[in-house]
């Protein structure tokens, strides 16, 4: 009977409400990436300053994310995921208002954007503890929840530089406006659709929360960091090509707008696509994650090596960043599925959340970086970056073990007896 009133609350507007989080604050960052060189112009500033509205929203939430999670499992999700989608809103308001009518705008922005990390840290990592409260005992309905949120994530990628395009060639700080109003949107559609059962067990205390996570860390230590290395690269790289792309696709190849924005779009299609189809030929067989995860680096560790090369030479650069997307798609559900599998469900979301952390560590620093090297020091950036990838690639053969699901579930219910 549970069962079934749990199944009667997860309905089809509870999963587009669920599903709107992640595209709104995917959207929340990535619609910028292709404007900041407008930015630039209207707001008189450097590349490394524009880089900054990105990397502003993300050091927020790194910090933010841990203590997001913590006070979901103690107080609730919802209790937490509404105010931290106000909070986008505001950040939005305040980011747009003070473009529009601010003379000095820059350290606004960045408050606005500030807030708006406060608010992704306090909403998207919410989500797969959420799934899995609505879903109680029910892991297969979960599998593809999570897989249908997974993939309103990556599409938020593929249509953000196009939304970003076209609301910034109409007015420039329009990009801030849309983000309160789509966070408007979500706020609308979790308050009314997502139900959340009310829980029976006591919340943890903090200091049993410290000593079990800590306890985590010690025993399943070497493949979770890795896990955990493996992330902040992907998305430092990831941003910091975004980045690259959106600056040279103006001042090389004199390409703007929604133009621009579609061939943004491009290699995100391809990551998009590789996402779906490795979410769902991955299932829960750990032989088949490593191989798909040491492949994808390796193609990913040389692709990004000819970025630079091919910079003046459009279909040669989208064909190679369309290869380096699309294996970096492929990677990352092998990531969220190891962190999943390994982890015994009680402590998946506080690990999941630390994660959610190292990610945000890449997003942050990709675009500063690329912005210091990409005038001088471009082509060597990108071969240090492919052979990082191959060290990394040394250490998922060495600490990320073909036994790992039976094994780590195993250490798991040992460290917590």
């Amino acid at each position: 009977m549970e069962h079934s009133e749990n199944e009667q609350k997860v309905g089809r507007w509870c999963l587009v409400s669920m599903a709107s989080i992640p595209l709104v604050m995917t959207l929340g960052n990535s619609m910028l990436i292709p404007v900041l060189p407008i930015f630039e112009k209207k707001v008189d500033i450097t590349s490394f300053q524009s880089s900054m509205i990105i990397t502003s929203y993300s050091l927020a939430a790194i910090f933010l994310i841990p203590v997001a999670g913590y006070l979901s499992d103690r107080f609730g999700r919802k209790i937490v995921i509404l105010p931290s989608l106000i909070l986008a809103l505001i950040g939005g308001i305040i980011a747009g208002f003070a473009s529009w009518k601010g003379n000095d705008p820059y350290t606004w922005i960045l408050i606005g954007r500030i807030l708006q990390g406060i608010g992704a840290a306090g909403a998207t990592p919410i989500i797969l503890p959420l799934v899995g409260d609505l879903y109680k005992g029910n892991d297969e309905k979960t599998s593809s929840c999570l897989g249908l949120i997974e993939t309103s994530n990556t599409f938020g990628k593929v249509l953000s530089p196009i939304l970003g395009a076209a609301f910034a060639a109409f007015l420039w700080f329009l990009p801030f406006f849309s983000i309160s109003f789509f966070s408007l949107i979500s706020i609308v559609l979790v308050f009314f659709f997502i139900k959340v059962p009310k829980k029976k067990d006591e919340p943890v205390k903090f200091k049993a929360f410290a000593r079990k996570t800590k306890d985590i860390f010690k025993k399943e230590g070497r493949w979770i960091y890795t896990v955990f290395l493996v992330g902040v690269y992907l998305m430092f790289l990831l941003f910091a090509v975004l980045f690259f792309l959106s600056d040279i696709l103006e001042k090389i190849h004199d390409i703007y707008g929604v133009k621009k924005g579609l061939i943004l779009a491009v290699p995100l299609l391809g990551l998009c696509g590789a996402s779906y189809i490795a979410g769902k030929k991955i299932k829960d067989n750990l032989k088949t994650m490593k191989r798909v995860l040491m492949i994808s680096l390796i193609v990913i560790s040389g692709s990004v090596v000819f970025v630079g090369y091919t910079s003046e030479k459009l279909i040669l650069l989208l064909g190679v960043t369309s290869l380096f997307g699309i294996a970096m798609g492929a990677t990352l559900p092998v990531l969220d599925a190891l962190i999943t599998e390994g982890i015994e469900k009680e402590e998946r979301g506080t690990i999941s959340s630390f994660y959610s952390s190292a990610r945000f560590v890449g997003v942050a620093f990709g675009p500063p970086g690329m912005s210091l090297v990409m005038d001088k020091f471009l082509n060597i950036s990108f071969f240090i970056a492919g052979g990082v990838g191959l060290l990394l690639l040394w250490l998922v053969l060495k600490f990320i073990e073909s036994s790992k699901s039976e094994k780590g579930q195993g250490n798991t219910e040992n460290a917590f007896a």
